[in-house]
């Protein structure tokens, strides 16, 4: 009997879901709005309900109170750690607005009832521009990093005048010079920031991006050249923040207690050279586990919020103790662990691609020998001699592709050899399975017969990270889960491009490359790709021109109803077109002048044809070919 549980462990929920993703009795997939995992909502409710509406899959679905939730987690943490250790100061929540710049996701962090977030952070003068009406609806501070020109500084400043609260960090020594010289011409007091490039890194796919050759931030020398500017100006005092950052999905705890401490010792020292700073901004890192090692492997964590919390506060005591200095402000800049998990795609599979099925095959004595050797060898494979078999199949294999080739066999004799070839392995995995062998070589065969599941999206739309780092966002069907899936395979995209495919899948303990699904049937299949709140939105593009998908934000009450906030359609074709700077008047003109000698009744019907079909999304509809992959 196959278990809910089961499939909770298979696709390892327990780990990347934190408390929030489950399984009902019904096996359907869940979500809850909060950890404790009361009052779930099972997707393919959402789903149905959608489709009653006459909405059609791929479908992005968001949970803002899942923002919400995870700042009130990561606040708790720190508050925890902060009683725990003694510590006399306190802690806030900045949020990254390059994670997701999303209006929706903005203006969710932003709610006038959730009164944790100390400001957002900002890395470019777009980005700026996008936070300044919020800072003056909502009075939170701005974090201003990046490369400026004088009018991004500009513009920094002149919120001061505004009574906001703007702290702009010094990236490089020339900006410390155009900053001061800036607020003197407007006559504001600047708040400045500093940020450092640390020795220590972090580690994971993003190591690289700190240390010696990080692209932002100062060395020692750099920061006592700033410290002199600002006394030489009298404007030490405006120095209020330290701010670093390590890289993206710190994987180790024990880097991020090693860059803590060196960022504390610098923080002393300023501390002691007059510098009156309040805040100690550790930037972002805190990972998100995608996968369900608990392991400091590129998609996972070794550690959770609450050790993360409790290493920067400990450490950043232990030196400010040790150094008399007062206790700073703690600020985090958390982004992904805050947006990552409030969004998932819904896919539905359209079929399956490079199915390998084959009927029995008949030898009579017309058929070359190597045919008869081929069909000799599937007839005696059995659990005891599969290995030997299959090497056998391969190297006959070979030699009936070099007959092909001289021309001593027909096209007839090479399918039957190559059909024999193809039943022999599936009888090798089929033997393996049964005996538990999961060795290099039948892996690599169990890969090669695996299906292809066609699914009705685009990985460069929707799952950019996916394609673009090797990114690895959790997968597995939304339904059926009290069934034991049968199939295994990888999920291909829509897009002509080979490497519109996910071949990466979550395991008990580690990655695997074939994803276990269900046999499809005449019902829709529908996946989940979950945690896919954090960059992906903004970074996706038009590949094979797929816009946008169908995108519903989900509120749930106090129990376990739920109901939808807001619909923003899936982009149509004339969406996608237009920005790619094709007007559909121009061709639907272009296309009338081309047919106007053909001006029958079948002319115009296509002409309608076309110009509906430009209304409509950019996704499968209806696909009788791929009913038939079924």
């Amino acid at each position: 009997m196959w278990r809910i549980e089961d499939s909770a462990e298979l696709y390892g929920i327990s780990c990347w879901g934190s408390g929030y993703f489950g399984i009902s009795k019904n096996g359907n997939l869940t979500i809850a709005t909060r950890r404790d995992g009361s009052h779930q909502i099972e997707i393919i409710d959402i789903v149905r309900k959608l489709n009653e509406m006459n909405l059609k899959p791929p479908f992005l679905l968001r949970f803002p109170q899942l923002l919400h939730e995870r700042l009130k987690d990561m606040h708790s943490a720190f508050v925890h750690s902060i009683n725990e250790f003694d510590y006399g100061g306190a802690y806030r929540s900045a949020f990254p607005v390059k994670v997701n710049q999303r209006r929706e996701v903005i203006e969710g962090l932003l709610h006038p009832g959730l009164p944790l977030i100390f400001g957002l952070e900002v890395g470019s003068k777009p980005e700026l521009l996008l936070a300044i009406p919020y800072q003056a609806q909502y009075d939170v501070h701005l974090v201003c990093n990046g490369c400026k020109d004088d009018a991004y500084i500009t513009l920094a400043l002149k919120t001061i005048k505004f009574n906001k609260n703007t702290i702009i960090v010094i990236d490089d020594v020339s900006e410390a010079k155009l900053i001061i010289d800036t607020a003197k011409e407007l006559n504001v007091i600047p708040q400045i920031g500093i940020r450092t490039k640390l020795y220590s890194k972090g580690s994971g796919k993003w190591e690289s991006s700190g240390g010696d050759n990080s692209k932002f931030g100062l060395n020692t020398t750099e920061i006592l050249e700033v410290i002199k500017t600002l006394e030489n100006n009298r404007m030490l005092s405006s120095l209020n923040m330290l701010h670093f950052h390590i890289g993206s999905q710190v994987t180790a705890v024990s880097h991020i207690q090693k860059a803590v401490k060196e960022a504390a010792r610098i923080y002393a020292k300023l501390q002691r050279v007059g510098a009156n700073i309040q805040y100690f901004n550790i930037g972002g890192g805190l990972g998100v586990n995608y996968d369900s090692s608990k392991t400091s492997s590129f998609s996972g964590t070794n550690y959770t919020l609450q050790e993360y919390a409790n290493n920067v506060v400990s450490t950043l005591k232990s030196i400010c103790d040790e150094e008399n200095a007062p206790y700073p402000t703690i600020i985090s800049e958390s982004g992904r662990a805050i947006a990552a998990h409030h969004s998932m795609l819904i896919i539905n599979i359209s079929g399956r691609k490079n199915v390998k099925q084959y009927g029995e095959v008949t030898v009579n004595e017309k058929d070359s020998s190597i045919v008869h050797e081929l069909h000799d060898c599937y007839r005696k494979i059995n659990i005891r001699n599969y290995e030997e078999c299959y090497h056998d199949a391969v190297y006959l294999k070979e030699k009936l592709i070099n007959l092909f080739n001289l021309g001593k066999l027909g096209l007839e004799e090479k399918s039957k050899g190559e059909t024999l070839f193809w039943k022999i392995c599936q009888c090798v995995t089929s033997f393996a399975s049964e005996e538990g062998n999961t060795s290099e070589q039948i892996q690599k065969l169990e890969k090669h017969l695996s299906n292809k599941y066609l699914g009705n999206f685009s990985i460069f739309q929707s799952i950019p990270d996916s394609w673009a780092i090797n990114q690895l966002f959790p997968v597995l069907p939304i339904h059926r889960l009290n069934e034991k899936p049968t199939y295994k395979g990888t999920i291909v995209d829509l897009t002509c491009d080979s490497d519109g495919e996910i071949n990466q899948f979550i395991d008990k303990t580690h990655t695997k490359e074939l994803l276990e699904l269900h046999q499809l049937n005449d019902e829709p299949y529908y996946l989940a790709i979950t945690l896919i709140g954090a960059y992906q939105d903004t970074m996706g593009d038009c590949h094979n021109l797929f816009g946008t998908v169908n995108e519903v934000h989900i509120a749930q009450k106090n129990n376990d109803n739920w109901y939808i906030t807001h619909i923003i359609p899936a982009d149509t074709t004339a969406n996608v077109l237009n920005n790619m700077k094709y007007e559909t008047a121009g061709l639907l003109k272009t296309l009338n002048k081309a047919l106007e000698r053909e001006q029958t009744t079948e002319t115009e019907n296509f002409i309608k044809l076309y110009e509906k079909e430009l209304g409509k999304p950019t996704y499968l509809h209806n696909c009788k070919a791929c009913a038939l992959q079924r």
